[in-house]
């Protein structure tokens, strides 16, 4: 039984270390294809994506002072890592602030008001939910929809794909961590199985159940 311990011992060990490395690899791989698929897009970070220009900005614009606003600068750099899309995000959700007068895209109205409409008809900002107080085409003699919207359309689209970047990175590292602890966890196994610090030799006893004393 003693055996057949030592021997899955150490194919645990084995088992670990094989996982762990194969989890590091994975890991910086998913990291690697993170940073190839931003560079592919060239996206550079606009001069006034720093925290104190974007802190002004929101000010200027009037937007809520307890607003979340990002901390890494990544004004004329090249967004090429996951920290970095995160950041690019938050920056492009304050431009759409700003753009929208400090609506979101659910606070905004559907179409766009006309000039007269109610204000407790409007969201404040040129639109309206209500058909009646909106302008309409004359082609279609439809609404005409709030062209603000858009913007928040895009900004959506694009900050999804920049955040998921980010989680993958984060996965990603996440992976590595996981795949040390393991590669570690299998060497420090393997040195315990092998060692024999698992197993306890019996010491040979006499025929009157003594230990006999060593030879001098």
């Amino acid at each position: 039984m003693r055996k057949a311990f030592e021997i899955g011992g150490v194919v645990a060990a084995a088992v670990l270390i094989a996982f762990g490395i194969a989890a590091i690899v994975m890991g910086f791989n998913g990291r690697s294809t993170v940073t190839n698929s931003l560079k592919q897009e060239k996206i550079v970070g606009t001069p006034d994506m720093t925290p104190a220009a974007i802190k002004a900005e929101a000010k200027d614009a009037g937007l809520p002072s307890n607003l979340s606003l990002p901390s890494m600068s990544v004004a004329g750099k090249n967004i090429d890592t996951g920290a970095k899309a995160h950041a690019f995000a938050g920056y492009m959700r304050i431009h759409a602030l700003e753009a929208a007068q400090g609506l979101t895209y659910a606070e905004m109205g559907r179409y766009q008001a006309l000039p007269n409409a109610p204000k407790q008809f409007t969201d404040g900002a040129g639109g309206t939910n209500d058909t009646k107080y909106a302008v309409t085409d004359s082609t279609t003699k439809q609404p005409v929809d709030n062209g603000r919207r858009n913007v928040w359309v895009t900004e959506t689209a694009l900050t999804t794909a920049l955040n998921a970047s980010y989680m993958a990175d984060r996965i990603s590292l996440f992976g590595v961590v996981v795949g040390i602890a393991l590669l570690l966890s299998g060497i420090g196994f393997g040195v315990l199985t092998i060692g024999g610090a698992l197993r306890r030799r019996p010491q040979p006893t006499s025929a009157l159940g003594h230990v006999p004393a060593p030879a001098s």
